[in-house]
């Protein structure tokens, strides 16, 4: 059975970095965000985090011939199907459910059993205890639930609806596509709305008999070698080496993200602080507004609302 640990949540909220962190812990594998691997990667041949196209990639060569018998064996296009049947927030209710019909089953199984090869084959090439997927859809967690040979593990990463919502405003080139593209932009009320929604997901996740640690944003960024030693637990790993963390920044080398943030392909010393900008360049409209809309979960979750 393969461990894997999953970080879930809506994007912006840190998953990136907390993945880098995680792939310098002894027996930990990063593998970026999975969900994305089959279009981007396998049909559209982007960059890898170690800089090579994915096809030149030898560590992404190696877990296809160990996973599928090559790339070429994959039916991108199945398992995109299959993920627009199964793996959608509007079917979380489903997934969730003791009701869900056996033809429904079949296809969530099938589905997950995609990522269950990938990760096993990724686990041997790597030697690695833990695999870290930051895909972060919670419909995708869901799913994973029902494949028997993974060991899932979901670390439910939370970040300030404000500093979210600004985020996903400002404009971010997708250096994988050599600049010609970029990351998908919302406007700071439709964010507070997808922010609600994916994390009431992972909030009642547990209720499924998944095991899910939450872990805040501003928290990981002022601690982070307690948190990182939390999660290492977590992750049922031994007392582990943190040494690569000193005087507030993390010394990170190379991985082999199939996809995600630009932040992936950082190499060497990155200063670990808090992107507060969101608190003057916000426009004070747009942050009662997303306080508004989210303010029960901000409550919840022990930020403050408002004023």
């Amino acid at each position: 059975m393969v461990r894997v640990l999953f970080l879930g949540g809506l994007g912006r909220s840190g998953t990136t970095l907390l993945e880098r962190l995680l792939g310098e812990l002894p027996g930990v594998c990063p593998l970026g965000e999975v969900v994305h691997l089959w279009e981007r990667d396998i049909a559209g041949d982007e960059r890898c985090a170690c800089g090579k196209r994915f096809s030149d990639c030898d560590f992404w060569h190696a877990v296809g011939e160990k996973a599928f018998g090559g790339w070429h064996h994959v039916d991108v296009w199945r398992v995109l199907a299959l993920r627009h049947a199964v793996e959608r927030t509007r079917y979380i209710p489903r997934l969730a459910s003791v009701r869900m019909t056996a033809a429904q089953r079949l296809l969530v199984e099938e589905y997950a059993d995609w990522y269950a090869r990938l990760y096993e084959a990724a686990a041997a090439v790597s030697g690695a205890e833990v695999l870290v997927d930051s895909s972060k859809h919670a419909a995708l967690a869901y799913c994973l639930r029902f494949a028997p040979d993974i060991d899932l593990r979901v670390v439910h990463m939370v970040r300030d609806s404000r500093g979210v919502a600004y985020s996903w405003t400002k404009k971010v080139s997708r250096p994988e596509t050599d600049g010609a593209a970029e990351m998908t932009r919302y406007s700071p009320s439709r964010s507070a709305l997808l922010w609600n929604a994916h994390n009431t997901a992972f909030s009642v996740l547990h209720h499924c008999g998944v095991p899910v640690k939450r872990v805040r944003y501003e928290e990981l960024l002022e601690q982070p070698e307690e948190t990182l030693r939390d999660l290492a637990g977590f992750a049922g790993l031994p007392a582990t080496d943190v040494s690569f963390l000193n005087d507030g920044t993390a010394e990170l080398g190379p991985c082999h993200s199939a996809a995600g943030n630009p932040m992936r392909f950082k190499v060497g010393a990155v200063p670990l602080r808090r992107d507060d900008a969101w608190r003057t360049a916000l426009p004070v409209r747009q942050r009662r507004v997303v306080s508004a809309l989210t303010a029960p979960l901000l409550s919840a979750y022990g930020y403050r609302g408002e004023r």
